[in-house]
């Protein structure tokens, strides 16, 4: 499931030093707007501590994570939805994406040029967030050109579009992004994932420090906390710096080192599990001699949707999931004793898939 999230922010805020951190993929850091050019794509594992108790029980030959896709994209900077700084080619990598991280400049530093002079996030949060309101407003006003005469002449499914993006635009006028706006039928929830519209996407701002607020942060961090729940949105603060020096250590070195700042886990893992979350996807788990493997899937799909995740063939031929929770299994040991307690269940077409489940597929192809 290649659901990615893409990392925006103005030049020299850290995006890049971030990504590289995150992905240990090639992404040039450098003290100037613009280094980063065309969007560069990394998969990323996603941490699972239930993953390694479920081999220590089941004792596979090899453990498989579920990972996702971060993109790192060229800096914006105001005027880009007409086109400024490459505007209009990094608000179209945006627009593939499906959720954004907001990295905001929140540390002081004479040898970091800031492009707009002084360190101020929740400007910086506005400069971002008006350019993409800016660019919906501009994609909506075109739809409505376009199917205003259709609606007129009595086509129903234009009439909907017509409805339902002037809905959109008039809250966009009000400059309020277009997710604020809901869609009360299937149709208009349908029109709405065509229209791809910048603003829908949820946003998590990580708020970038430096390693001396870490622990406490700062009145920039609060400020950008401030605003986020103001617009419904989640933060969560970082050393850029620092997550990129502890990925270059081996992991028991990452753990030693995190241990010597007081720190339980390092803030790309809190950052990815974010993400995951901002994604609204869920894991479950198939559990082996063979492997143990993590499956990523959006919350609420069904147990042959999910089976679908491993192989199409798997959900055309479902015939009943066989599962247990993950906690049962660390509670009571062993599949056997599992069964035992009636924790061992086998479910049909219609059950939900909870995050932690371990879940086996019969099917028929």
């Amino acid at each position: 499931m290649a659901l990615q999230c893409g990392i925006v922010g103005l030049p020299n805020v850290g995006k890049s030093t971030l990504f590289k951190a995150l992905t240990n993929a090639p992404a040039e850091a450098a003290n100037y707007p613009f280094c980063t050019i065309d969007p560069n794509v990394g998969v990323v594992q996603v941490p699972d501590e239930r993953l390694r108790q479920i081999s220590d029980l089941i004792k596979p030959k090899s453990l498989i994570p579920t990972a996702m896709e971060f993109v790192d994209i060229a800096g914006l900077v105001a005027g880009a939805s007409k086109g400024e700084g490459l505007g209009n080619q990094f608000l179209g990598n945006i627009r593939q994406t499906d959720a954004i991280l907001h990295v905001v400049r929140c540390f002081e530093d004479d040898n970091v040029v800031h492009v707009d002079g002084s360190v101020d996030p929740v400007r910086d949060m506005d400069v971002i967030n008006t350019e993409l309101l800016l660019s919906d407003m501009e994609s909506i006003n075109k739809r409505i050109t376009k199917v205003e005469k259709i609606a007129k002449s009595g086509d129903k499914k234009a009439k909907v579009d017509f409805e339902f993006s002037s809905r959109i635009a008039k809250a966009l006028d009000a400059g309020l992004p277009a997710r604020s706006v809901k869609p009360e039928t299937e149709d208009e929830e349908k029109l709405l994932k065509e229209l791809h519209l910048l603003t829908t996407k949820a946003i998590l701002y990580v708020c970038n420090v430096s390693e001396d607020d870490l622990a406490s942060g700062n009145d920039f961090v609060n400020k950008v906390s401030e605003r986020a729940k103001e617009e419904g949105n989640e933060s969560i603060m970082i050393c850029g710096t620092l997550e990129a020096e502890i990925a270059q250590l081996d992991a028991a070195e990452q753990l030693e080192y995190l241990e010597s700042l007081g720190i339980n886990e390092s803030g790309l893992n809190r950052l990815i599990k974010a993400a995951y979350k901002l994604l609204g996807l869920s894991t479950y788990f198939t559990a082996g001699e063979k492997e143990v493997r993590a499956w990523t899937i959006k919350k609420g799909m069904k147990a042959p949707q999910a089976a679908g995740v491993i192989h199409t063939d798997f959900e055309k031929g479902f015939i009943r999931a066989e599962t247990y929770h993950c906690e049962d299994l660390f509670t009571l040991k062993s599949e056997a004793s599992i069964k035992e307690a009636g924790k061992y269940r086998s479910e049909g077409k219609e059950y939900l898939v909870k995050d932690g489940d371990v879940l086996l597929f019969r099917f028929n192809v």
